[in-house]
C-alpha cells in the first residue's frame, strides 16, 4: 500500500489507524489523514512532524462543495502512483437518539457525516483510485491495488437489531452499508475493492469508558483486515477481526 488517506484522525480510531501504520513493517510511503481543524489536532500535528510520509489535509466531510479541491490537494501528494486506499473513518452520533427524543436535524447531520460525505467523497476520489488500480492491472483486488474502505457499525445490521432506538447513527450506518454494496459493483470492473468495516465496540468519545476494547486493539485488527483483503471481501460486511456480520 503506496498511498491511504483516513478521514478523521485528529482522535479516537482515526488516530489510531495512523498510529498503527506508523508502527507497522511496510509502512505506506503517504499517509494522507485528514481533520477539521489541524490547530486542534496536537497529536497528528506532533506525529507528522515525526514522520514526513504524514500529510495533514483540513476536511469537513460535511462540506462537500470542497471535495473537488481536497481531491487536487490528494493528487499533487500521490502523482502518478494514484491512491491504494481511501478509508472513510470520520463519523457522527448524536446523543439522545430514543425515539420520544431524536429530532429533524440530527438525523440530517448524522446522514451528512456518516452517508453522504463517504458517498462523494469516493465520487470525488475516483480518477486517482483508478490511477492507482491500472498501475497494477494484472495484480489482485486488494488494497495494495485500490481499495474503499468504509468504518461502519454493527448498530447498522438490519438482522442484528433487537433493541431499537438509536435512529440517527442505526439508519446511516444502515444506509452505508447499502452504499458499500453499490459501490463494490459500480467499482468491480475498474479493479477497486470496497467493503464495510465494524471496528467493535471501542473506548473512544463515541463508544464511551465502558466499551471493552482499547483502540490500539481495534486499529491492530483492522490494519491486518486491510493488508488481507481481497475479491472475496469486496461488497462485504466485515467487523475488525474479519469475521462476516449480517447485513
Amino acid at each position: 500500500m503506496k498511498s491511504i488517506l483516513i478521514t478523521g484522525c485528529n482522535r479516537g480510531l482515526g488516530l489510531g489507524l495512523v498510529k498503527t501504520l506508523l508502527k507497522s513493517d511496510s509502512p505506506p510511503k503517504n499517509l494522507i489523514t485528514t481533520c477539521r481543524s489541524v490547530d486542534k489536532a496536537s497529536e497528528l500535528q506532533q506525529l507528522a512532524s515525526q514522520h514526513k510520509n504524514v500529510h495533514i489535509i483540513p476536511l469537513d466531510v460535511r462540506n462537500t462543495e470542497s471535495f473537488d479541491a481536497f481531491a487536487k490537494g490528494v493528487e499533487e501528494i500521490v502523482g502518478s502512483e494514484g491512491l491504494n486506499v481511501l478509508f472513510n473513518n470520520a463519523g457522527y452520533s448524536p446523543k439522545s437518539t430514543r425515539l420520544g427524543f431524536v429530532k429533524a436535524d440530527q438525523l440530517l447531520e448524522t446522514f451528512a457525516v456518516n452517508t453522504v460525505g463517504p458517498i462523494l467523497l469516493t465520487k470525488a476520489l475516483l480518477p486517482t483510485l483508478r490511477k492507482a488500480a491500472n498501475l497494477n492491472k494484472s495484480g489482485a483486488f486488494g488494497s495494495k491495488k485500490a481499495a474503499v474502505i468504509n468504518m461502519t457499525s454493527i448498530l447498522g445490521s438490519i438482522a442484528l437489531n433487537s433493541d431499537g432506538g438509536l435512529y440517527p447513527y442505526r439508519c446511516s450506518k444502515a444506509a452505508i452499508n447499502m452504499a458499500t454494496k453499490s459501490l463494490s459493483q459500480d467499482l468491480k470492473k475498474d479493479g477497486i475493492l470496497v467493503a464495510c468495516v465494524h471496528p467493535g465496540w471501542v473506548k473512544t468519545d463515541m463508544g464511551g469508558s465502558n466499551a471493552p476494547m482499547s483502540v490500539e486493539e481495534s486499529s491492530r485488527g483492522i490494519v491486518q483486515l486491510m493488508a488481507k483483503l481481497d475479491e472475496s471481501h469486496t461488497g462485504g460486511f466485515f467487523q475488525w477481526d474479519g469475521k462476516e456480520l449480517q447485513w
